[in-house]
């Protein structure tokens, strides 16, 4: 078992007697399904349906202020993640604060998780990704040892997120730029096609239902060195997409899924920076989406 702690994750908390129903009206997945020490996949989006920031949200504890909800999101989008909240509440009764300077978050994976006395929950997006817990940075050495875990670098997790194809904001995709469908959202559980009303949810069910996603988020292998994140793939001298980040000889892309099939149809070699990839699984690629979450 491995255990690191994810310098680039920040926690938001919503607290409060309409905490719940206020993050499911705003929210992609469906949050009125939550249990304590359960977790669900979503984002926050622009009326346009484009992410704003992905999360993952669970439901902690309750307290005196009522039903309480921890937000693994992006350390560098907390505070405006917490500031759009706020601009939402109304008179809503939550509160919301950006906990990031006291609480961050622990991945844990490569084997089974027992219990740990601060929040922890089950990574929702794909069954071997592991378990994370909400925890301040100088409690990985006490929770890694009570779990039998060995501490690694964060570049261990990123190996490991790549390996089972789950794009990273920021550096597989850019916020403000992507629906979820390119970010394989609905393939990782974080749209819940059938809930109802939230924010951009027009846009996100049309694309949904008539199929019109253009873009996907898919694992590239490499023959040699890395492109750096952000370089144009090519299909000679034809753009397909572009390189995100990559790991141990395995990267994320966002590809244009018509120019790749015409790519491999055709045997056209797919470079970026003059370095030859490959797509992992074609069919993957241009196949229906695994099942969302009821």
């Amino acid at each position: 078992m491995k255990a690191t702690f994810l310098e680039d994750r920040g926690v938001v908390q919503v607290s409060g007697d309409d905490a719940r129903k206020f993050l499911n009206g705003l929210f992609t997945t469906d949050v009125t399904k939550l249990t304590p020490g359960d977790a669900r996949f979503g984002a926050l989006l622009t009326p346009q349906g484009k992410i704003i920031v992905d999360f993952l949200v669970a439901q902690a504890p309750s307290n005196e202020a009522g039903e309480r909800f921890l937000l693994d999101c992006p350390r560098a989008l907390a505070q405006a993640l917490t500031d759009k909240l706020n601009v939402y509440k109304l008179r809503a009764k939550v509160a919301i604060a950006n906990l990031s300077d006291q609480l961050g978050v622990i991945a844990i994976w490569d084997g089974a998780v027992g219990a740990t006395p601060e929040p922890s929950f089950t990574d929702p997006r794909h069954e071997s990704l592991g378990a994370r817990v909400i925890a301040s940075q100088g409690s990985l050495h006490d929770i890694a040892a009570g779990l039998g875990a060995d501490v690694v670098g964060s570049d261990a997790y990123e190996a490991h997120r790549i390996d089972y194809s789950v794009p990273r904001g920021g550096l597989d995709f850019m916020y403000g730029d992507a629906f979820p469908h390119e970010t394989n959202m609905d393939r990782l559980h974080g749209v819940d096609i059938s809930k109802g009303c939230y924010v951009g949810q027009e846009v996100v069910s049309r694309m949904h239902h008539r199929g019109t996603t253009r873009t996907r988020a898919a694992q590239v292998l490499l023959d040699d060195a890395s492109p750096e994140p952000g370089t144009p793939i090519l299909a000679g001298d034809k753009s397909i997409g572009t390189m995100g980040s990559a790991s141990q000889h395995k990267g994320m892309a966002l590809l244009r899924i018509d120019r790749v099939a015409e790519a491999i149809e055709a045997g056209t070699p797919l470079t970026a920076g003059g370095l030859t990839l490959r797509v992992a699984d074609p069919d993957a690629l241009q196949g229906a989406p695994k099942q969302t979450v009821a």
